[in-house]
């Protein structure tokens, strides 16, 4: 299918993991099979010398050496992407500096990018906003029309049952009573279909949260989704840029390890429940021992722990310190396979189901 100027081959997105789960390695290995990888801007430095004195430097030199290695991996195949995280203080330069190296795209959510048509500009970098519901996708198509006189090259719609940052009431998703991705599909679909017959050209939209197989991938296109973007079935991989000891933990985790839990983002997040999260579910404080200045809301004096730290001890397989994050599926992870194994079973099963 055709986004933006790329051709993408597969209707498979692998959806952006920080810090350090989904970077060059495992961007580049998506995209070699004809998908679209992605790597997170999130602290992407975070492995530098100089990441605690100079964050902000060590992160935007690590991206554009991250996408320089996913591109060298894919040969030109798939797509290369960043997701950039607009609560994030680095947001407007980790997206410049990504299209500056030449990234294919740019995906963003944890906030509105009402202004991403701007960073991105004239570069032809595809540019796609993260959405939860209809209403989200209406306010960005409208604001980048109005205000850009352009429209998104695809859309990600992100459900209930993803991992990480979730755009929904944390009371609503504690109590399962979330709309479902069947239930918001029609509604985004309808959202773009005046920019489509605007701009004369298709925006695609990608499901994401809870899809593992490629029934699923069947079940959605059939109800008119473009593809799938898929997250945790990746950390399972060997091209998988987390540790090993990181993927432990999840191929470990059952369904009931899971929990919702409340970020310094501000927004509610779904984890695997390690003793962090046990603290945290006590009510225990884990202060913060130094700052980068990651998220624009943040105030080190009043959040419950620091999560930069928590993802990074997490990335090294620290089970004690570290903030897992999981989508729904956990439970169906039960061995390392590489990317092209997925892939490959993804488009079998998909063509079987169609």
């Amino acid at each position: 299918m055709r986004i933006g100027k790329h051709e993408l081959a597969l209707p498979i997105l692998q959806g952006g993991m920080g810090v350090g789960v989904s970077m060059g390695g495992l961007a580049g290995a998506v995209a070699a099979c004809g998908g679209m990888g992605t790597i997170s801007t999130a602290d992407a430095g975070y492995l530098e010398p100089d990441f605690d004195k100079h964050p902000f430097e060590a992160n935007l030199r690590a991206l554009k050496q991250e996408i320089g290695k996913a591109k060298e991996i894919a040969k030109g195949a798939g797509m290369v992407a960043v997701n950039a995280m607009v609560a994030t203080v680095q947001y407007t330069d980790a997206v410049r500096s990504a299209v500056a190296a030449g990234v294919d795209a740019v995906v963003s959510g944890a906030g509105l990018p009402l202004d991403l048509p701007e960073l991105v500009g004239d570069s032809g970098t595809a540019k796609a906003p993260i959405v939860s519901s209809p209403r989200a996708a209406k306010l960005i198509l409208k604001t980048w029309d109005r205000k850009y006189h352009t429209t998104a090259d695809f859309i990600v719609l992100e459900g209930k049952d993803a991992g990480g940052h979730l755009g929904f009431d944390e009371e609503q998703l504690k109590a399962g009573t979330c709309p479902t991705l069947e239930e918001l599909l029609p509604g985004v679909l309808a959202e773009v279909r005046p920019y489509e017959e605007k701009y004369g050209h298709p925006i695609p939209v990608f499901v994401a949260g809870g899809v593992y197989t490629g029934a699923d991938l069947a079940r959605y296109t059939k109800l008119g989704a473009a593809g799938v973007q898929l997250a945790t079935r990746f950390i399972a991989t060997h091209e998988c840029d987390a540790s090993q000891g990181y993927k432990d933990v999840l191929l470990e985790a059952k369904e009931h390890d899971l929990a919702i839990i409340h970020s310094p983002v501000g927004m509610p997040g779904r984890a695997v429940r390690t003793p962090l999260v046990e603290r945290l579910e006590q009510g225990l404080r884990q202060a913060p021992r130094h700052c980068s200045r990651c998220i624009k809301t943040c105030v080190p004096a009043q959040i419950p722990f620091c999560i930069t730290h928590a993802l990074i001890e997490a990335v090294k397989g620290n089970r004690e310190e570290g903030l897992f994050f999981s989508g729904s599926n956990v439970e169906r992870l039960n061995r390392m396979v590489h990317v092209r194994d997925i892939m490959d079973e993804l488009m079998n099963e998909w063509r079987v189901s169609q």
